[in-house]
């Protein structure tokens, strides 16, 4: 189909779809700071609840279930995982426990052991911040999907999961569709008024940051959905905001580390020394803070930035 008549046929469904009764809402569970200040979406259609990226640790997602049952009568069915961060998959027991089926692409399934190995060294290893014994032990999801799926739930209303193919946030990302709003989903490809995570997908036991990709990725979500964008940290707003502001971000993080390394000239080489490395990306984690002094979470450059700076020092 011609792309411009693909993108009339997409609006005028959501739009058949959008003006339809429906009984479905789309909710937020947030994490405290122990778990990152997370959004977990759910969306309950009043026989079923679906939701969307699992929580850090065992213990919110339990929260997560705990909110959902005070809030509707309807069960918890499935989990969807958008990429494989450890925020989004590392709960999954949680839902598998309570009888929920998991889904994820099968490029996130296929992508997340060797995620979680990275993650989990880091936090026992290098940050102390858990043991062997309280680091989320990771579970597979049970279902996987190849490009599209599209999910008829109880009460007849649809849920469409596309998987974008290219690395941003991470090595892979699913967006979800709520069909009868436009709303997307889209984990934190998305963190609107919120700083992002710099690191990139976690390749072969290393971290790549692709922020071209990135880009190209948020490029295609004005086609696949009108409504607003729920990232994974963040306010929500509509998807062509969503899409313009995180855009921008990303073209200015790409100066600011560039400009960065430029000023440092010979003593660049400190940005590979371990030493010196947490002075440097300090650093960098002010120029961004000047640069957006109002976005939240500004600690998640300090941790992350050292992905997109080892991309650029190894070209």
């Amino acid at each position: 189909m011609v792309p411009h008549l693909r993108g009339l046929a997409l609006a005028f469904t959501l739009s058949l779809l959008s003006s339809s009764a429906f009984a479905g809402k789309l909710h937020t569970f947030t994490s405290g700071a122990a778990g990152f200040f997370t959004h977990s979406l759910w969306y309950d259609d009043g026989k079923e609840v679906t939701v969307i990226d699992t929580q850090f640790t065992p213990s919110d997602a339990e929260a997560l279930l705990t909110d959902i049952k005070k809030r509707t009568a309807s069960p918890v069915t499935r989990v969807i995982v958008t990429h494989p961060n450890p925020d989004k998959f590392n709960a999954l027991s949680v839902f598998h426990k309570a009888g929920a089926e998991s889904i994820s692409s099968k490029r996130t399934s296929a992508s997340m052991p060797g995620v979680d190995a990275y993650k989990r060294y880091f936090f026992i290893e290098i940050a102390k911040a858990l043991t062997a014994d309280t680091y989320p032990k990771m579970e597979p999801v049970k279902t996987t999907f190849d490009e599209e799926m599209v999910l008829t739930l109880q009460s007849g209303e649809t849920i469409t999961l596309f998987e974008l193919g290219k690395p941003g946030i991470s090595s892979n990302q699913t967006v979800v569709r709520i069909d009868q709003s436009g709303d997307l989903v889209v984990g934190d490809l998305i963190a609107t008024d919120n700083h992002a995570w710099l690191e990139g997908g976690i390749v072969d036991g290393k971290p790549v940051a692709t922020l071209e990709s990135w880009k190209e990725n948020l490029a295609r979500l004005p086609e696949l959905g009108t409504g607003r964008a729920f990232g994974g940290r963040g306010h929500f707003v509509a998807i062509k905001q969503a899409v313009a502001q995180q855009t921008a971000y990303l073209e200015k993080a790409d100066t600011i580390v560039d400009d960065y390394i430029t000023m440092l000239g010979n003593k660049k080489t400190e940005l590979s020394e371990p030493t010196k490395q947490g002075m440097h990306y300090a650093a960098i984690q002010a120029k961004f803070v000047e640069a957006f002094p109002s976005y939240a979470m500004p600690d998640l450059v300090g941790f992350s930035v050292y992905g997109l700076v080892q991309q650029k020092l190894a070209k």
